[in-house]
C-alpha cells in the first residue's frame, strides 16, 4: 500500500505553525472601518477595548499594539527576517536606520533584521469615504548563525516584480501562483537579500500563494530529500491533497520528496506554501530576538538597552506618512523607489 504523503494535519489558529526554517507565520485579516483625519477609527470604536494591546477582534478588526493608528509601533528585532505579505490594504513602515516606505495591495517586504533593528508596521486608513479591509501574512524566516549579526536591511519586492506561474488544467480549470521566494516551474521569484537562507537556491526555500479556481487541479513539484514544507489552507470550503479530503483553515505537513496533488473543492481556495531546508541549527528565542544561546539572548537585551539599535529618528513611534503618499521606499542609503498609487 502506497504510504500518504502526509505526515500531519493541524487547525488553524491566529499564529500558525511552521518548520525550520521557518520560525513563525501570522494572518491577519481585518475588515477596518473607514478612517478619521488621523488615519485611525473613529473613537466610537475604541470604546471597551485593550487599547495598545488590543488582538481580539472586535466589530471585525484588531488594533493590536496601536492607540491612534492600527499596527505595530517601534519595536526591536534581532537574528531572523520578517517577510511580509500584503495582501490588501496598506503598511507605513519606518526604522531605526531612517528607512521608511508604504507598500501594500499584493507587495512585500522582506526585512533582515541581522545584528539588531526597530522598526515599526502601521495600517493606515487612508480611505475616509469607505473601509480599509487588510489582509496580510507575517513570516518569520531564520538566519543561520553565521548571518545572525549581519547589518540590517529591507528589500521590496513589488508586486509588478512577483512572478506568477499560471495553469490550466484539463477541465479548463485555473490556477495562479504568486512565487514570493524560489522557483516553481518556470516562474522565478526575485532575488531575497543576500544575507538569506532563500539566497542560497540549494535550501529551496520557497513562499508561494497559490489561487485555485472551484475543481481546478494542480501539482506541486517534488523538492530535494530533507525539505521541510507545509501548505496552508486559509481559503475555500475543501481542498483534497494527495486524494484525502481537508477542510478549511487547516495546515497540511507534507512529505516535499514526492509530487502532491491538490484539487479545489466546489470554491475558489488559496493555500500558502512554507518549504526550505531546515538550518538545524539551536534556536533561542525570546520575545523579538532569535538566537542559538541563551548568552546570546542575554547579549540582545543588553546591546538593545544601551544603543536602542540606532535610536529612533521618527517624531512617533508609531510613525505613519501623509495620507495621499502613494506606494514607495526610502532605503537608509538615501536611496529612493517611486511607486505611486
Amino acid at each position: 500500500m502506497e504510504q500518504s504523503p502526509i505526515k500531519s494535519i493541524k487547525p488553524l489558529g491566529f499564529q500558525w505553525e511552521t518548520s525550520d526554517p521557518f520560525l513563525f507565520c501570522v494572518h491577519h485579516e481585518d475588515k477596518f472601518p473607514k478612517g478619521n483625519e488621523k488615519m485611525g477609527p473613529d473613537k466610537s470604536y475604541l470604546n471597551e477595548r485593550h487599547i495598545g494591546d488590543d488582538f481580539i477582534i472586535k466589530d471585525g478588526f484588531r488594533m493590536y499594539h496601536g492607540k491612534v493608528v492600527p499596527g505595530f509601533p517601534g519595536h526591536p528585532h534581532r537574528g531572523f527576517e520578517t517577510i511580509t505579505v500584503v495582501r490588501q490594504g496598506i503598511v507605513d513602515h519606518a526604522d531605526s536606520t531612517g528607512a521608511s516606505g508604504r507598500y501594500g495591495n499584493g507587495d512585500v517586504q522582506w526585512m533582515t533584521a541581522g545584528k539588531g533593528v526597530q522598526h515599526s508596521e502601521m495600517f493606515p486608513l487612508i480611505k475616509t469615504d469607505q473601509e480599509n479591509p487588510m489582509e496580510l501574512f507575517q513570516i518569520w524566516l531564520n538566519l543561520p548563525k553565521r548571518n545572525k549579526m549581519v547589518e540590517p536591511h529591507f528589500k521590496m519586492l513589488w508586486k509588478e516584480d512577483i512572478s506568477n506561474y499560471e495553469y490550466t488544467d484539463n477541465n479548463h480549470n485555473k490556477t495562479v501562483v504568486e512565487v514570493i521566494a524560489g522557483k516553481l516551474y518556470d516562474a522565478k521569484a526575485p532575488l531575497p537579500p543576500p544575507n538569506s537562507w532563500a539566497a542560497e537556491g540549494k535550501n529551496e526555500v520557497g513562499v508561494w500563494n497559490i489561487k485555485m479556481e472551484p475543481k481546478a487541479q494542480f501539482t506541486l513539484p517534488k523538492c530535494g530529500a530533507g525539505i521541510n514544507r507545509t501548505i496552508y489552507f486559509y481559503e475555500g470550503s475543501s481542498l483534497t491533497v494527495a486524494n484525502e479530503l481537508i477542510s478549511s483553515y487547516n495546515g497540511i505537513e507534507l512529505n516535499a520528496d514526492v509530487e502532491i496533488a491538490l484539487k479545489a473543492g466546489e470554491t475558489p481556495v488559496s493555500i500558502l506554501v512554507l518549504q526550505g531546508k531546515p538550518i538545524a541549527e539551536q534556536v533561542m528565542q525570546y520575545g523579538p530576538f532569535v538566537m542559538n544561546t541563551k548568552e546570546e539572548i542575554n547579549q540582545a537585551f543588553e546591546d538593545y538597552h544601551q544603543t536602542k539599535f540606532g535610536g529612533w529618528p521618527w517624531p512617533k513611534y508609531d510613525q505613519v506618512h501623509e495620507r495621499n503618499k502613494g506606494r514607495f521606499a526610502k532605503h537608509s542609503d538615501g536611496r529612493e523607489e517611486i511607486k505611486g498609487a
